[in-house]
């Protein structure tokens, strides 16, 4: 990859970034990234695109750290069992919105 493609990296992360401070919801940031994903993976692009949209945007907006958070936030004030189902229909709802997300893109191009 070309120097110019680290900075669209550098310029792509600071954006999610701030989208993600600006939502501050992590339950919608996950499924907005679900659904961008889904539609963006349908896509053919390019290695250094891939990389610049799937390894830069996505990765800061959908971070698994904030995932990790918002599971430890149940864990602690409702109990173990209210984490399994959590954990669980996150899961399953992203993949779903994923899905979703690239059928939309399939239908459109």
């Amino acid at each position: 990859m070309k120097i110019k493609s680290y900075i669209y990296i550098l310029l792509v992360c600071y954006a999610a970034t701030f989208l993600r401070l600006f939502l501050n919801n992590n339950f919608i940031v996950s499924i907005i990234g679900s659904l961008l994903f889904g539609f963006v993976i349908a896509k053919r692009l390019s290695y250094s695109q891939e990389k610049i949209i799937i390894g830069g945007f996505f990765s800061c907006l959908t971070s698994f750290s904030g995932f990790i958070y918002f599971l430890h936030k149940i864990f602690v004030q409702e109990g173990l069992i209210r984490l399994i189902f959590w954990f669980n229909f996150i899961v399953i709802l992203n993949v779903i919105i994923m899905y979703f997300g690239f059928w939309i893109s399939r239908k459109f191009t």
